[in-house]
């Protein structure tokens, strides 16, 4: 036992070392930072506030307690969202924008002193909706479609110009979507059909002019036809006639011997007892016959 108290007392220094060690090794961690890449920070001293200094990338040193880091994200990042707006003939649109946004660093002090870390959802969505208002009032709800590259023009411009009062880029700016309200497509489908009907009846009335014109030029040559007949047939007799008779008479006969339905009815009594007739009805018959 006489060792006794040297062990107490070389076991009491260890005890103090590693304490002393321990307590050195959370100051030393707790007085380093790391910045990834895309990443700023901004340190708060509670003596003197928010520093001016932007720090970059890399691990740092600061005074525990006293100092503590803010780490933004300066990387672009998306935002949507969406407004419902009135145009400048009252009609409700609907229209989605996308923003692709980052904060300017050298005012990364001042934006985390006015705004704090989440700065962009605090002041992108409240200029949005005000810029869209503003711009879409101008327009009529057709021009939104029609004007589309402009109307996204001034939008990008306004926005550019409001979030520089807040110390944030806009890198792109552009609406992705737009719709109208229930009523006005309805309307504009109505409008769409009207248009549709309007044109159909155009077109049976210039069909009826055409016609009627056809139906002038066609009597206009029928009669002049009819002239130029009368007056061969005045200078060279019937022979043209009689010669488109027979053409016609031939043209005929080739088509009934081609038709299966077509009988030979023989003239006299035989044909006469064959289809039945007294002599009179069988006079008419064949003189029908002849004739056609």
């Amino acid at each position: 036992m006489a060792g006794g108290p040297a062990a107490m007392s070389f076991l009491t220094n260890i005890a103090k070392a590693a304490a002393g060690l321990g307590l050195s090794a959370s100051l030393v961690s707790a007085s380093l930072y790391t910045v990834d890449g895309g990443e700023r920070a901004v340190i708060f001293d509670r003596f003197r506030g928010v520093l001016p200094e932007t720090v970059g990338e890399g691990t740092h040193f600061l005074v525990p307690w006293l100092q503590k880091p803010f780490i933004f994200d300066i990387r672009t990042r998306p935002h949507n969202f969406s407004s419902n707006s009135g145009t400048k003939d009252l009609q409700m649109v609907n229209l989605t924008l996308r923003l692709l946004s980052r904060p300017d660093v050298g005012y990364l002090p001042t934006i985390f002193t006015s705004l704090g870390l989440e700065y962009d959802d605090k002041v992108l969505p409240s200029i949005g909706n005000e810029v869209l208002k503003a711009v879409v009032a101008q327009f009529n709800a057709d021009q939104l479609l029609t004007e589309r590259p402009h109307v996204s023009a001034l939008v990008r411009d306004a926005l550019i110009r409001r979030a520089r009062e807040f110390n944030i880029i806009l890198d792109d700016v552009a609406i992705t979507h737009l719709s109208y309200g229930i009523e006005f497509s309805q309307a504009v489908e109505k409008k769409q059909v009207a248009q549709q009907e309007a044109e159909r009846s155009k077109f049976l009335v210039a069909k009826a002019e055409q016609e009627r014109r056809a139906a002038i030029v066609r009597a206009e040559g029928e009669s002049e036809s009819a002239k130029l007949i009368s007056e061969a047939t005045a200078a060279a007799g019937t022979g043209l006639i009689e010669l488109r008779r027979i053409e016609a008479a031939k043209e005929i006969a080739a088509e009934l011997a081609r038709s299966p339905n077509v009988a030979y009815v023989p003239a006299g009594d035989s044909g006469r007892m064959l289809l039945g007739l007294n002599a009179a009805g069988f006079g008419r018959a064949v003189s029908f016959l002849n004739n056609y």
